[in-house]
């Protein structure tokens, strides 16, 4: 079994160096992640130079560009296989509800969704980051289940592990995506040039975040297992929209 990791905390966090290690166990492991910290890069494809890719003492791959660079350079043309999976990770700090939109942790793994391999996106919730050892030995369970019991198509997971000891946890749930509140007004300062410069606010708290949320599983000590797709079409509207279109000229329903 082949499996290709990335990140968006860069190639030398301590969650890729810990994920690597535990599913090392399954398989023939890659790394390619990037070169820095490339966290809230969604879904950003470098277009406007070329990249390049280096090797680090680790034996790691980094490249000069967002989580979803790494993975669509590794699965279409770096790599001389393709790989069975792509697990992305462990990313330090949670991916629930509107984080997902933002995430370069997900991205990386919907890149490897999008070209047909099946992928999981696994998160600590928490940026103490105390026991990056548990999610490492939930996405090894994962990604061995998958390999015993394949999936029929293309499979996106995000998935959130509390940050417990393993011992501690109290299960596994599957999930959908809760809803924050608006995001914290951005924070004004001034730089040495006495220049008003702003800092994206913090996120908002959870808003919809009862049971059967992916917030909601986390804080009752279970890791969140979410199934996600790419398809916005927002079918419900359909009707109403072409009732709107209708009388443009040219229209068609």
């Amino acid at each position: 079994m082949r499996i290709l990791i990335s990140n968006d905390d860069g190639y030398f966090s301590p969650g890729i160096v810990q994920l690597a290690e535990a599913l090392s166990a399954l398989g023939s492991v890659t790394v390619v992640a990037p070169e820095r910290d490339r966290s809230g890069a969604s879904n950003s494809l470098t277009l406007d130079r070329p990249l390049s890719v280096k090797r680090a003492p680790s034996g790691f791959l980094f490249v000069n560009g967002t989580p979803t660079d790494c993975v669509h350079l590794a699965v279409t043309g770096l790599l001389d296989y393709l790989p069975d999976f792509v697990v992305s990770g462990i990313n330090l700090g949670a991916n629930m509800g509107d984080d997902t939109i933002y995430s370069g942790t997900v991205a990386a793994a919907t890149e490897g969704f999008l070209l047909g391999i099946p992928s999981i996106a696994i998160s600590l919730a928490s940026r103490e980051a105390a026991h990056l050892a548990t999610a490492a030995r939930v996405a090894a369970g994962l990604v061995a289940r998958l390999r015993d019991d394949p999936p029929q198509g293309p499979l996106l997971l995000n998935v959130n592990v509390p940050d417990l000891p393993w011992d501690q946890l109290a299960g596994t749930e599957v999930t959908r995506l809760g809803r924050r509140h608006k995001a914290e007004p951005v924070v004004r300062a001034l730089n040495p040039r006495n220049e008003t410069i702003y800092w994206v606010g913090a996120a908002g708290p959870a808003a919809d975040a009862g049971p059967g949320t992916d917030f909601h599983a986390v804080s009752q000590h279970r890791v969140s297992v979410t199934p996600l797709q790419m398809d916005l079409t927002h079918r419900a509207q359909m009707p109403e929209v072409a009732r709107w279109v209708d009388p443009l000229p040219g229209s068609r329903q």
